[in-house]
């Protein structure tokens, strides 16, 4: 889309793909989040879309964070503003989503991926929070690392601002594949395939049971989730054409509705 400075956009077979277009090192300045912002906006309304893959021009960095300069005292609102502006939007997207980790995630980019459903990266990859060594924290890492990893691990790559293997980050939970760099976007479309070829309806509504029950009660969760397959999801097209595909021995033939 030519309404795009500094992000590649684009919906193609059901895979909405917003690529970081300011290499090398893909630095999120305000104007770069904002389009970010507007390009998730964009995504969330694509009828034809099934999945979200965010990820980063080049080979060595996805993203190196929230640019320093924006930092400053008389910037540092906005741009909090607007950078958490974009991982609430990512929080509350429709659609499964994954971060696509061509290359390192540092301070603000492995919090972009932290707020994905899902990530993936290359071999060389590192991630981690480097904020401490310049004075200050991550407020979303603090957030959500908590709810992947181990809190030891949390509070060393936190207090220590260190960064990890991609090997280590897999260990840990915050990646779900790495792959070699060679075949890194054969291997990456090979994993996305496997929610392509689902109905558009019944990826929306296991998403959305699973985000409303996560830290409620188990009979309040029970209740919520109930509520979401009884009244909506067996309520949809595919949902019966599923159930029907399967009794009678066919392929299933989706209509996202």
């Amino acid at each position: 889309m030519s309404d795009f400075k500094f992000l590649e956009y684009s919906c193609s077979e059901g895979l909405v793909t917003i690529t970081l277009n300011r290499p090398p090192y893909n630095v999120l300045d305000i104007a770069t989040m904002e389009e970010l912002g507007h390009a998730l906006d964009v995504a969330a309304k694509e009828d034809s879309a099934k999945l979200l893959m965010i990820t980063g021009k080049g080979e060595k960095v996805f993203s190196a964070g929230v640019d320093v300069m924006d930092h400053t005292p008389d910037k540092v609102v906005q741009m909090i503003e607007v950078f958490h502006g974009i991982l609430k939007r990512l929080m509350v997207f429709p659609l499964p989503t994954v971060a696509a980790l061509n290359g390192s995630a540092m301070g603000g980019g492995c919090e972009l991926a932290l707020a994905c459903d899902m990530a993936v990266a290359t071999e060389e990859t590192k991630v981690g929070q480097p904020e401490i060594k310049l004075g200050v924290f991550p407020p979303i890492a603090a957030i959500l690392m908590p709810r992947i990893m181990p809190l030891p691990r949390v509070m060393e790559l936190l207090l220590g601002g260190g960064l990890i293997s991609a090997q280590e980050a897999l260990n840990l939970g915050m990646l779900n594949r790495v792959f070699p760099r060679e075949t890194f976007v054969h291997d990456c479309r090979h994993f996305l395939e496997q929610f392509l070829s689902l109905s558009r309806v019944a990826l929306m509504y296991t998403k959305r049971a699973v985000r409303e029950a996560a830290g409620k009660p188990f009979f309040e969760a029970l209740f919520t989730v109930e509520q979401i397959y009884l009244k909506e999801l067996m309520a949809t097209s595919d949902a019966v054409e599923g159930l029907n595909s399967f009794m009678e021995k066919r392929k299933p033939v989706w209509t996202n509705k």
